[in-house]
């Protein structure tokens, strides 16, 4: 998988913040997405200090290995697919975690079997599709597609 181009599609969909804020489910967020709340390996007592680029960089390959890691141990077939269906499917990883995408059992199950266009049926029908917008829309062209 080309993680050059995960990192910029991530830092797009995500956006970049140097500064901590609440994310729309309330939570403590930085950097690319990175859910200090939930880390316990970020300290417990967030401050407004603002990140630097090697720290944003640090937690961006860190939650992305995170993701990967999720994938190669509950779907490990996702390796077989095309390079931009594996960027699809680790952004989609990154964005909700493996708890929350492992939901999408159908639409996992589509991508399993190489059928691109019902797994992109499925990620369009999805709650996660309509609370995404433009980003949802993007990935599931991807994914019917392969090309992106």
């Amino acid at each position: 998988m080309n993680y050059d181009k995960l990192k910029a599609q991530l830092r797009l969909d995500e956006g970049v913040r140097r500064r901590r804020y609440r994310d729309t489910v309330g939570k403590w967020t930085v950097g690319v997405g990175h859910n200090i709340t939930d880390d316990p390996a970020y300290p417990h007592k967030p401050t407004d200090e603002p990140l630097n680029d090697i720290q944003i960089d640090v937690l961006l390959e860190r939650d992305i290995a995170n993701a990967v890691t999720d994938l190669d141990r509950n779907a490990n077939w996702w390796r077989a697919m095309e390079e931009p269906r594996q960027r699809v499917l680790a952004n989609m990883c990154f964005n909700l975690g493996w708890p929350r995408l492992s939901g999408f059992v159908n639409t996992l199950k589509a991508m399993h079997l190489s059928d691109y266009k019902a797994a992109a049926a499925g990620m369009r029908a999805s709650k996660w599709y309509s609370q995404v917008g433009a980003r949802a829309e993007r990935l599931a062209k991807i994914m019917e597609t392969g090309e992106g």
